[in-house]
Order: structure tokens, then C-alpha cells, then sequence
């Protein structure tokens, strides 16, 4: 059975890490000595490109060379650029870390899906792609609905799937997300951001800020 973590947003945004770099360089000849090493940050990796069933889907690839990937499924609308570093980074620090740009998204080309579940198939084929039979994946907000359909569809896919900021369908607090989302049109990003995310209270406007 599989395995199912539920991590608030706020939790995941408190995550730290370190990481210890020691090189050794007592004798000429002796190899150095590394604890750990993260070859990319989320401010240095490169964007990449990978042809899927047509379209150029545009992704960069954090943290570790080897294990089971952690793919990032992000929100409405989101792009690379939107994850916070303290996630990404703290993330990359034990784990490979793969951040994308859903189809018609941002850097990737194509048209935007109109459902979770084709967002949900274009993410399968995004991973396929790539070679990877299995994975471990991370859904925030409309991200953890399509993660959800991921499971559901292609359950042999996932090792371990984390859900964060979102929920099921039918649950207490999405029956109104049509409205809410309705609700920021015309406002800019940061207006936006704060609406989604945050209260409407002084302290935790103040906060999101």
C-alpha cells in the first residue's frame, strides 16, 4: 500500500537544511573526502527541454544525481520561478529534485489542459519521458489535485506522493474555490498571492508580505 504524507504548507516553508562540503587535501594523492553534495541550487540549475508527445516541456533538475526523483507538482498557474527556494533548495539537499512547467505553462510550449485529469496525464508523460518508472511526487495546491489523480490512475508510477495546501474533492473550504478564484481577477500578482494564501487580517497580510 502505498505510502501517503500530508505536510501544510507553512510546515514545508519551515523546512531547513545544511550541508556540509569537506574536501580533504592533505596528501597530493589522497582523493578528497565529500560528506554531501548539492550540485544545483534553484537559482543556479539550468532550464532544460524535453519533447513530449510533441511540445517542448521546460524543467531543471535540483540536489542529488542519484535516487528515486521527487517531481513538484505546483498550483494554479504556477511556473518554476513561483516555488519558494527555501522549499526547493531544503528539498534538493537529500533528494532529486524535478521542477516543470505544466503544457502551455511559462517556458513550455503547447496548449493548457482544461481538466485535472489531462493535467494529470501530461505530468505521467512529462515523467515517462524522462525515463523514470518510478517516482516520488509532490502536489501543492491544484498540484496536489493532480498528484491525487496520478496515484489513482497510475498507482505502479509512485513510490511516495506528499500533499500540501490542497485537498480531495468535495472537501470543507474547496466548495467555494470557484468563487475565490473568480474573486482575484484583475488583481496583480501579489494581491493574488495574498487572497489564495492568506487571511484577511491585518497580522496575516502582514505575514504573506
Amino acid at each position: 500500500m502505498k505510502t501517503i504524507r500530508k505536510i501544510s504548507a507553512v510546515s514545508l516553508l519551515c523546512l531547513t537544511f545544511f550541508t556540509v562540503v569537506t574536501v580533504s587535501c592533505t596528501e597530493e594523492n589522497e582523493p578528497p573526502t565529500i560528506q554531501e553534495v548539492q550540485n544545483n541550487s534553484h537559482q543556479t540549475a539550468k532550464t532544460q527541454f524535453i519533447t513530449v508527445k510533441g511540445n517542448a516541456i521546460a524543467y531543471r533538475v535540483l540536489g542529488k544525481e542519484d535516487g528515486i526523483p521527487l517531481i513538484l507538482l505546483p498550483g494554479l498557474g504556477g511556473s518554476m520561478d513561483d516555488w519558494d527556494p527555501a522549499v526547493t533548495d531544503g528539498l534538493a539537499k537529500k533528494y532529486k529534485v524535478i521542477i516543470f512547467d505544466n503544457k502551455g505553462v511559462a517556458s513550455s510550449k503547447g496548449t493548457t489542459p482544461s481538466t485535472v485529469q489531462a493535467m494529470a496525464d501530461d505530468a505521467v508523460d512529462f515523467i515517462k519521458a524522462l525515463h523514470y518508472t518510478k517516482v516520488n511526487i509532490m502536489g501543492f495546491s491544484m498540484g496536489g489535485f493532480i498528484a491525487q489523480r496520478i496515484v489513482l490512475t497510475n498507482p505502479s508510477l509512485i513510490n511516495k506522493v506528499i500533499l500540501t495546501g490542497t485537498g480531495p474533492q468535495g472537501a470543507i473550504g474547496l466548495s467555494n474555490l470557484p468563487n475565490i478564484i473568480a474573486g482575484t481577477a484583475g488583481l496583480s500578482p501579489e494581491a493574488s498571492f495574498l487572497k489564495f494564501g492568506f487571511t484577511e487580517s491585518a497580522q496575516s497580510i502582514a505575514e504573506g508580505k
